[in-house]
């Protein structure tokens, strides 16, 4: 709330934000207080997130860039979502021990499965060849798998495909619909005509 006041002068606002996080959460017919933050998939959660990661993150990470940095560095954040790029290894250790520690102040933690620091970009297969090991590793961000490929002419891309899990768990939903309608009369199907296509 003191970030929102801080640059929200009209008391309304807080006001109405306050009755928000107050309201709870209803589940399976029963009403529960949420004790810290915002429940979980309410319609204000995605707004108060970005402010509150704003001062948290944001404003943080861009002084740390400028102060420490000793090469490039790319931040993306998207909601909760964070990935950084550091031309130098050592920029991204200390990073990542300053960033837990920014982080525990404000309450907050970094995910300990997905949070990893990996070798990423045009010299990540060469460098993984020279050590024996096999392609580089890929990470997830935004629902995308990120990996290190090249183009038919041998230049360096980031290939970006649909996360797996997400894809196979869409793909069994649409076949437990499609079986649950298999036997169904034309009138519950729906009376859009589908026609299919055969490529040979």
């Amino acid at each position: 709330m003191r970030f929102v006041e801080h640059r929200v002068s009209d008391k309304r606002v807080g006001r109405h934000i306050k009755k928000w996080r107050n309201a709870g959460v209803l589940e399976e017919g029963n009403w529960r207080q949420v004790e810290m933050g915002v429940s979980q998939g309410s319609s204000i959660g995605p707004l108060l997130a970005n402010i509150y990661l704003h001062y948290a993150f944001d404003l943080w990470a861009q002084q740390w860039r400028e102060r420490y940095a000793h090469g490039d560095v790319v931040l993306v954040r998207y909601a909760d979502d964070i990935a950084a790029g550091f031309e130098h290894r050592s920029d991204a250790e200390r990073f990542l021990a300053e960033l837990r520690e920014r982080f525990a102040r404000f309450a907050l933690e970094l995910h300990p499965d997905k949070t990893r620091i990996i070798e990423f970009g045009r010299f990540a297969a060469l460098n993984a060849r020279r050590r024996g090991e096999g392609k580089p590793e890929t990470f997830d961000f935004i629902g995308f798998t990120h990996s290190c490929d090249k183009t038919r002419k041998g230049k360096f891309i980031v290939l970006r495909q649909s996360m797996k899990k997400r894809t196979r768990r869409k793909l069994r939903e649409v076949k437990t619909k499609l079986r649950a309608r298999l036997h169904a009369p034309a009138s519950v199907r729906g009376s859009v005509e589908t026609r299919a296509t055969v490529w040979c």
